[in-house]
């Protein structure tokens, strides 16, 4: 089945992001894609908090988001709509979520994203997303026309517990809309990508953010797929723009027939025995 994948460089202005998201679904649409990928904080991508303020609101209060379930019923694809900034239920905090709206416009699956960036990088770029925003709760899978599709957010990718997790429920794809730092991407991102697809036996997804941004960020860029046993089905290098990949359901059971690791898994429930 054929995917689309969209590689952004979001802005500071939601509407004008879900216009460049339109846009990509209804050409995954008229490309024969039964599913649109978008990257994390695609409706939103904005460091300076007191500016961003005045445009984060609840789910059901988000125009941008309206239009990009429009698009989705009008294109007739399901949408991973990557991640947006949202308050939360009690309008204290911000939650960085992700959704998956179906063909007919309705969100089918809301994921708040684990696990907060917070990190000081030797280039002197400092990261506090947790001063802003409340953690999600656990991990959460939706039943697509891809096969259960698993979802994560960008810093969730270093957590191979989570992803454990997903193995153990048996999703078939993964994805993984990410905002990476050029000098994180440069050095882990096609590594921990790849390496996430092959423990898990499963497709990894991960559409990106690239580009200089309005906020005078710099994201990596380099959307990613990868099968089941790390092969590159698609790497988008550094432009913005739509590509295309085709996932073959057959490549799963392929994989985990060559190397049984769900059958030959072990349960972990002691401490490390420490031995001098």
């Amino acid at each position: 089945m054929k995917i689309a994948v969209h590689q952004m460089c979001s802005g500071i202005d939601p509407l004008g992001n879900a216009g460049k998201m339109e846009q990509g679904i209804y050409h995954a649409a008229a490309s024969n894609a039964v599913m649109y990928f978008a990257p994390e904080m695609a409706i939103l991508l904005d460091r300076d908090r007191k500016r961003a303020a005045s445009h984060i609101v609840s789910e059901s209060e988000s125009s941008a988001l309206q239009r990009v379930c429009s698009a989705a019923r009008a294109s007739g694809i399901w949408v991973h709509a990557g991640s947006l900034p949202v308050l939360t239920d009690d309008r204290s905090r911000y939650a960085n979520r992700s959704v998956v709206i179906d063909p007919d416009g309705q969100i089918r699956a809301r994921y708040d994203k684990m696990h907060l960036f917070d990190v000081d990088l030797s280039t002197g770029e400092s990261w506090r997303e947790s001063a802003a925003y409340a953690a999600g709760s656990g991990p959460v899978a939706v039943q697509t026309p891809l096969g259960l599709l698993g979802l994560t957010i960008c810093y969730d990718l270093r957590f191979p517990d989570l992803y454990s997790a997903y193995s153990k429920a048996s999703v078939d794809i993964l994805a993984v809309p990410a905002a990476f730092t050029v000098p994180t991407g440069l050095a882990h991102w096609h590594t921990m990508l790849r390496a996430r697809a092959i423990e898990t036996q499963t497709f990894v997804v991960a559409a990106a953010q690239a580009g200089t941004h309005e906020d005078g960020r710099q994201t990596f860029g380099h959307s990613l797929v990868f099968d089941p046993w790390g092969e590159t089905l698609l790497d988008m290098g550094e432009a913005e723009g739509v590509g295309f990949a085709t996932l073959d359901a057959n490549r799963i059971a392929e994989v985990r027939a060559q190397i049984p690791v769900h059958a030959n898994r072990r349960v972990i429930d002691r401490q490390v025995d420490m031995q001098s």
